[in-house]
């Protein structure tokens, strides 16, 4: 509960500074945890979107968005942290003249927020919404435009995850899976992307040479699932060589760079799988 000395402005100035001491004890409080920047900065909106990869926008309308769904901002992520506490006193005057009209009960403006998925992020009214967090607000009016991506946006909670967005979109583009096949294909290195990516398109350009015949890119990531991933990941799990904590596919990046390293061999069989297991090589001739 927000206390009140009967003073507009009393009660604005002890908000801000209230709100700046929080912001600096969290900081602190991660920097001694040797928590990543990631944890306490506001996300933004342009990495975001670099990640997810950009289709459209549409105008949604105005309406009630929670404030704990504001998670970044288009241009002011130095200006405030993660929970919209102001970094600094450069604006406090502007900062409380606002939690005065809040105390006030005077009308504030919508704010302006891009929505991408569940997520939102502040075009204008950063203040607005660090005011209101700080008075205990849980809703906020906001005029909405709402972003298509080319990734769904889920599982953003710190920058780090976005290079994994970011290099699962660039395979995505030189690979177009779908339905299963986009779900099974996915790991927890970002390098690791470009790799199936390079593997896919060797293995495409492989078979075009010795079917003597051109397929475009669906078909490519369609073929590639079907006759080399499902079947190899089934002779792994038989083999029992993948990892207690790794991705089906992360074992079959992992053993298909194994296999041509000891036996430069792009065939699949129990033996070959054998020779990858004791990591022994071809001998010479």
């Amino acid at each position: 509960m927000v206390s009140s000395s009967g003073s507009p402005r009393v009660d604005a100035e002890s908000d801000f500074m209230r709100a700046r001491r929080h912001q600096v004890l969290r900081a602190l409080a991660a920097r001694l945890t040797n928590d990543t920047d990631d944890v306490v900065q506001s996300l933004s909106f342009d990495e975001v979107i670099e990640a997810l990869g950009r289709r459209g926008e549409h105008y949604v309308g105005t309406k009630v968005i929670p404030l704990d769904a504001i998670v970044g901002s288009v241009d002011k992520m130095r200006d405030f942290d993660r929970r919209f506490r102001p970094t600094s006193a450069r604006s406090r005057e502007r900062w409380e003249r606002l939690a005065r009209a809040s105390r006030t009960g005077e009308v504030i403006p919508p704010i302006e927020v891009y929505q991408v998925g569940d997520y939102y992020f502040v075009q204008d009214g950063h203040h607005r919404v660090s005011v209101a967090r700080s008075l205990g607000v849980g809703l906020i009016e906001a005029r909405v435009t709402a972003i298509d991506t080319f990734l769904r946006p889920v599982g953003i909670e710190a920058r780090a995850d976005l290079e994994l967005k970011f290099w699962r979109r660039l395979m995505l583009e030189r690979v177009p899976f779908t339905g299963e096949a986009r779900a099974v294909v996915a790991v927890d290195t970002p390098s690791m992307y470009g790799e199936i990516a390079e593997t896919v398109e060797a293995w495409a350009a492989r078979t075009m040479h010795a079917e003597g015949a051109y397929m475009d890119r669906e078909t490519m990531a369609a073929r590639w699932y079907a006759e080399e991933l499902e079947p190899v990941l089934q002779m792994i799990e038989e083999a029992g060589v993948r990892g207690e904590d790794e991705r089906p596919v992360e074992a079959y990046v992992r053993i298909a760079c194994e296999r041509y390293r000891l036996i430069r061999e792009h065939e699949w069989n129990a033996e070959v799988l054998e020779q990858v297991k004791r990591g022994k090589g071809k001998k010479p001739r």
